[in-house]
């Protein structure tokens, strides 16, 4: 029995209920105290400050963005409207090799260093720093923090097209022991770029020990998404195999018209690692990719979409075969005289997009990219664009599950203790939202525009989000490899 006379800061009565873990929703009322669900059930004797009547409307734990590059846009932008308005609530960061911290920068970042930012920006010598820094401005968002391999290369490199000699590598090793021992999650690599593509296998593997020592994460933007993707998951489960280590492949996908219809095969290779397997993956709702205009990627197969350029700011936004035509030359000597410059690649196949997501180890992360002037819509949209397009409109799975693969399938892959699941006595990251309205807005001509059918969004209790305005809470918290949460 509830005890009648109970008053807390917050109750939402009436709500369609997810838990998180996949399981058919449940009408109840939830009680927050604090930064606490502290009750669920039939409430109605319950005093409570905040009463929010929810008539039906879905309530499920905080979306988790498991693949972010929002490392230095919390600092930037601590309201992080982009993620709040999603109903968003925790990021992880660091992906793809680049990560704010430990940073140290004698030069301008290297590519794709510099999608995080300027090199001003990179004040992180040590992930403690980082941490600090978050913890003195706050955000609406929690954060959890990975180690970029390229950012690990870069300061102990200054030539960062060739493999690290033993004593760099011993440099680097000590950097992310340290590292995951102040509160990183684990290592992430970006082997497709340049800078980190030179890294034989070897160089990745001389990082196993460590990883295995914290029982810390691996994740990895793969050598190739193209031709060569099984090979290239091959050496990424060898981490597991080697060291026991989960492992997590980024924004899985068949890249390239020549891969498209292979998702079938990616996903076998996941079946293949048998079922002691923890590893699994990340996916965007998307048929299109983004980042720096990669010269190895221009194709006249699909549009390539420039989004900015340092040479010629006046070309961006036209495709590059527009742009090729202006200038009279070819595509790859128009990409040339374009660099430094970002794109947005029209890539991938619906169906192997479909395919990925619906696979029971894909998470949804968005690989949105804050800095860019003329982001990808995924930037805004990806997680209502899950709910809304792909489960409600497509019917690639139940709602039940869409929102599983966006909370607690993800806290449990990250370790993230006490999130993405609503039970008593977890943190109250919660979002209210209409399953019927929810949709992305977001397009790849007006990239910038908020979701539809988000009601409200908690952050450790307190509202960040309500009536389609983003509330500057900064009730975030930094989230350790421990699970455990740094407080001021």
């Amino acid at each position: 029995m509830h005890d009648t006379s109970q008053s807390v800061d917050t109750i939402i009565y009436q709500a369609n209920v997810f838990d998180g873990l996949g399981n058919d929703p449940q009408r109840m009322d939830v009680a927050i105290q604090g930064q606490y669900i502290v009750a669920l059930g039939e409430l109605s004797q319950w005093q409570a400050t905040h009463k929010i009547m929810a008539n039906g409307l879905c309530l499920a734990p905080g979306f988790i963005d498991v693949h972010t590059h929002d490392d230095l846009e919390l600092l930037r932008n601590p309201n992080m409207a982009a993620k709040i308005s999603q109903g968003v609530t925790t990021v992880i960061t660091g992906n793809c090799g680049i990560s704010a911290a430990p940073a140290k920068l004698n030069a301008d970042a290297p590519d794709p260093m510099n999608l995080l930012g300027e090199k001003s920006e990179f004040t992180f010598a040590q992930m403690r720093d980082y941490i600090d820094a978050f913890n003195r401005k706050k955000a609406n968002v929690n954060v959890a923090a990975l180690v970029g391999h390229t950012t690990l290369r870069n300061n102990v490199m200054t030539d960062l097209l060739r493999p690290a000699t033993a004593d760099e590598i011993t440099a680097m090793q000590l950097q992310l022991d340290e590292a995951i021992a102040q509160g990183a999650l684990g290592l992430s690599t970006g082997l497709a770029y340049r800078n980190a593509h030179c890294a034989p296998e070897q160089e990745i593997y001389a990082f196993g020990g460590i990883l295995k020592k914290h029982d810390a994460l691996y994740t990895t933007h793969l050598r190739t998404e193209f031709d060569a993707v099984l090979e290239a998951m091959d050496e990424a489960f060898a981490m597991e195999q080697e060291f026991g280590i989960k492992v997590i492949i980024s924004h899985l996908k068949c890249a390239g018209k020549n891969n498209w219809g292979r998702a079938p095969e990616l996903l076998a290779k996941f079946t293949a690692q048998g079922e002691h397997s923890k590893c699994s993956c990340d996916a965007y709702p998307y048929a299109a990719s983004s980042s720096t205009l990669d010269l190895n990627q221009v194709t006249d197969d699909f549009d390539i979409f420039i989004t900015w350029s340092e040479a010629h700011p006046e070309m961006a936004e036209q495709l590059l075969a527009d742009i090729a035509k202006q200038w009279g030359m070819s595509l790859l000597d128009a990409a040339k005289k374009l660099q430094p410059a970002g794109a947005v690649y029209h890539g991938l196949n619906e169906d192997d997009v479909k395919t990925i997501l619906a696979f029971d180890k894909t998470m949804i992360g968005s690989d949105g990219l804050p800095c860019d002037p003329h982001p990808h819509p995924r930037l805004w949209g990806s997680f209502p664009r899950v709910l809304g397009h792909y489960s409600r409109g497509e019917g690639i799975f139940s709602l039940a599950t869409a929102i599983h693969k966006m909370t607690g399938l993800s806290a449990a892959n990250y370790r993230l203790e006490n999130r993405g699941v609503i039970k008593v006595g977890n943190f109250a990251d919660l979002v209210l939202f209409d399953a019927d309205e929810v949709i992305d807005n977001a397009t790849f001509v007006d990239s910038e525009l908020p979701a539809s059918g988000i009601h409200q969004v908690w952050t450790n209790g307190q509202t960040t989000f309500k009536d389609k305005r983003v509330l500057p809470a900064y009730s975030g918290q930094f989230l350790t490899s421990l699970g455990a949460s740094k407080h001021d």
